[in-house]
């Protein structure tokens, strides 16, 4: 029978479903992008913030009508929405046959087999529960890329972050689990770039090991023989050891490229978030980066119009982005989440006064990266090749300045027949705002 499946959310949530597609695979059902050919529909579900649950929700309701219109058998939710929502979502969209939470990943085979027999299921394991070892994955990302999640969960209780109720407590996959996943993902699957990712990497291994063992990490998954790149994501700034940037300068495989989300900048709001960082902190934390890897990429999030942001806080917010120049930054306007100390807190923002500060920190970070791309011309990077756009007879590809889904790309021409996941040397002519242009090098990185 075929099967549907649709990953909404985060990278973290991918790895799940990605996990999940290869379970059934092995189980005998066959795998289908299209939902109308399909018999069994899966929605792998976000609720981190209200246009995510939104997205989640739609999208549910869009397959229901193909199941009211006898075209699907079996509809099933998991992830975060359904950890969260499960009798709100079975009440209100009863063509839903099976909820599953966020720890029920091994138990899908099952729950579909039960609900093609007309059984109602809901599957709830602890949100603590031992994390599995690895059994597989139906990479989706194309083959050249994929992401590792190298723990579960998070202890860090940001005032404003519904992620531990619905993940539980933080977790770190064994190293030697982590290993063998990412051997398979090179030798079986063929992938280039591993992209490390959990709700925070750097405190990788303090759980099992009694010790931040990121940096150990990175040391054996660079003796991997045919893994090119290493990305790391999603890094609380306070945790950021100089071990580890150590060892980001010193191993060739790991890329100086970092996410460190930081929220905010006011101390302030800072404390109001729960963060454990301040705004010299983070200043000294950046400084120290820079100076120890002088090309190193920073990516950042922020958050506009947390309850109590001030004109005052929305300064200083402001003048930080100037001051710092982060290569990549993201604003999201806060979203109340329920069951969130933030959403009790007094001083709400409007609505509209979020999105006018979110609009505007991005305006000023624009200006940042277009200046940034056009400091780029005349370089020469590594590119990792993503396609080729045939309309244009270009291809396309990112460097490691370059997150997948994120970041930008670099468009260039070549009179060689390239392959996706294959390393050439790009020099950089032009830029178009947030991407780069360029023109392949005589020499081949592979």
């Amino acid at each position: 029978m075929k099967v549907f499946f649709a990953s909404l959310g985060c990278d973290k949530n991918l790895v799940d479903s990605e996990v999940m597609l290869s379970l059934l695979a092995k189980d005998g059902f066959t795998i289908t992008d299209d939902e109308n050919d399909a018999e069994i529909a899966v929605v792998n579900t976000c609720s981190f913030i209200l246009d995510a649950k939104q997205e989640s929700i739609n999208t549910i309701l869009e397959l229901s009508d193909l199941k009211d219109e006898g075209k699907l058998k079996v509809l099933i939710v998991c992830g975060c929405l359904a950890e969260r929502y499960a009798d709100e979502l079975k009440e209100e969209i009863p063509a839903i046959d099976a909820v599953l939470g966020t720890m029920a990943i091994p138990e899908i085979v099952e729950a579909v087999k039960k609900a093609l027999d007309g059984e109602q299921v809901a599957i709830f394991p602890s949100i603590d529960r031992e994390l599995p070892e690895f059994a597989g994955r139906m990479v989706t990302t194309g083959g050249h890329y994929a992401y590792l999640k190298i723990a579960e969960g998070c202890n860090k209780r940001c005032t404003y972050c519904a992620i531990p109720a619905m993940r539980g407590k933080y977790r770190s996959y064994p190293m030697e689990h982590l290993l063998k996943e990412a051997r398979y993902l090179v030798e079986e699957v063929g992938v280039k770039e591993i992209i490390l990712v959990a709700q925070e990497t750097t405190l990788y291994g303090v759980d099992l090991y009694g010790e931040k063992k990121l940096p150990e990490l990175l040391k054996e998954l660079s003796k991997i023989d045919g893994l090119r790149w290493i990305r790391i994501l999603y890094c609380y700034p306070e945790e950021i050891t100089e071990e580890l940037i150590d060892v980001m300068s010193s191993e060739p495989k790991v890329l100086h490229y970092l996410d460190v989300p930081i929220q905010h900048a006011s101390d302030t709001i800072l404390k109001r978030m729960g963060r454990r960082t301040s705004r010299a902190e983070l200043e000294e934390k950046i400084a120290m980066m820079r100076r120890r890897i002088p090309d190193i990429c920073l990516r950042t999030t922020l958050i506009s119009g947390f309850p109590g942001e001030n004109e005052e806080d929305f300064e200083i917010v402001k003048e930080f982005v100037k001051k710092m120049r982060f290569d990549r930054l993201g604003v999201f306007a806060y979203s109340k989440e329920e069951g969130t100390p933030a959403a009790e807190m007094p001083d709400q923002i409007p609505e509209e006064v979020k999105e006018a500060r979110r609009d505007e920190l991005m305006l000023i970070q624009q200006e940042i990266a277009f200046g940034k791309a056009e400091e780029r011309i005349g370089e020469e990077y590594d590119v990792l090749v993503e396609g080729r756009i045939p309309e244009d007879e270009v291809y396309v590809g990112r460097t490691y300045l370059d997150a997948p889904e994120v970041d930008g790309f670099v468009f260039f021409e070549s009179d060689r027949e390239l392959v996706s996941g294959e390393l050439v040397r790009v020099r950089i002519v032009d830029c178009n705002e947030y991407d780069l242009i360029g023109e392949l090098c005589d020499e081949f990185t592979e």
